[in-house]
């Protein structure tokens, strides 16, 4: 199967078909099924293509702009002290790093090829892997993994406690202060907010379309379909250019697959690194770690049940009337 999917193929196909009927690990959410053993999407991006115009990132702020937080001011005082405040609401206009209203970003990059500086430009955002400590290590159950490999993180269960961003190997997910359940728990002691990141617009995948930074590209950067076809086209991209594979088997394989003309290794000494800055390092499976694996044991009844009990208090807080209370 050819893995260059274009936006009428996508609708057309089974895959898009599939997206009413597959369920996600979480009931009353869809997901689209891919066409491969595990059913994972994935997303070739091939860096030679992209040039920097940030198509992909106005396409995302705008499709996803409903799900952006609205924090409610002022914040509660947390304690401890030591629980700082995370609040990008004053600005929402940064596009050149991850943030709870920038989801994706365009990644620079000066490095030699054929001897001459060149300035490479690279999308980035969350990784998506196959095994993602993120979804295996929440103690809330707020993130979850799509059938189709895909994961994203559910702001109504969410905590903001930042244990997914503590356990990425890239620190992708970003924190924003005064959102989420927390405000009607314990908004001194319970988080400190909602973690954000790209969910690969499962919402219109589960509709057949394609993610609207794909859709927005005008050089035609990213592809999306099958993981097995995906990986087989990077590597067949790299061969035909001498170039290289980054995600194949980062943290123990991925959903976003780059291709670059350049070492990896080059393009990660030349890139601004830090928070909201991914790397380009080579990670090893953290989940492959025998002592993270034993906590995804312990952790996936303990994160069903709180997450059951946090749906079960969100549901009735919504059901009482403001100022309601039961006598006793």
């Amino acid at each position: 199967m050819n893995p260059l999917i274009s936006r009428r193929m996508f609708l057309k196909s089974g895959i898009a078909a599939a997206a009413g009927a597959a369920a996600t690990a979480v009931p009353g959410t869809q997901a689209l099924a891919a066409n491969d053993d595990r059913g994972y999407l994935a997303t070739l991006i091939d860096i030679r293509k992209c040039i920097g115009c940030e198509a992909c990132v106005e396409a995302c702020r705008e499709a996803n702009a409903p799900k952006f937080p609205a924090p409610v001011k002022p914040f509660p005082k947390m304690y401890p002290s030591r629980v700082k405040v995370s609040d990008w609401s004053e600005k929402r206009d940064v596009s050149n790093r991850l943030t709870p209203y920038n989801w994706l970003f365009i990644q620079h990059a000066t490095v030699k090829v054929n001897g001459e500086d060149t300035e490479i430009t690279l999308p980035r955002r969350c990784m998506h892997c196959v095994n993602p400590p993120c979804v295996k290590l929440c103690p809330w159950g707020s993130a979850m993994q799509m059938e189709n490999g895909l994961s994203r993180i559910d702001p109504d269960i969410c905590l903001g406690g930042s244990k997914c961003k503590n356990v990425c190997p890239w620190d992708i997910p970003q924190r924003q202060t005064g959102v989420g359940l927390y405000l009607k728990l314990l908004p001194a002691l319970a988080g400190n907010g909602v973690m954000y990141k790209c969910d690969r617009c499962y919402d219109r995948i589960a509709r057949g379309e394609r993610p609207a930074c794909i859709d927005a590209c005008p050089e035609d950067v990213q592809t999306i379909g099958p993981r097995q076809d995906i990986i087989a086209r990077a590597h067949a991209v790299a061969k035909e250019i001498g170039g290289y594979v980054y995600g194949e088997i980062e943290n123990g394989g991925t959903n976003t697959i780059y291709v670059s003309p350049v070492p990896f290794e080059d393009l990660n000494r030349a890139i601004a690194k830090g928070d909201g800055f991914p790397h380009l390092n080579p990670v090893q499976d953290a989940m492959a770690d025998a002592n993270n694996f034993a906590a995804a044991m312990v952790m996936a009844p303990v994160a069903g049940i709180a997450a059951a009990a946090v749906r079960f208090l969100k549901t009735r807080s919504k059901a009482e009337p403001p100022g309601s209370r039961r006598e006793g």
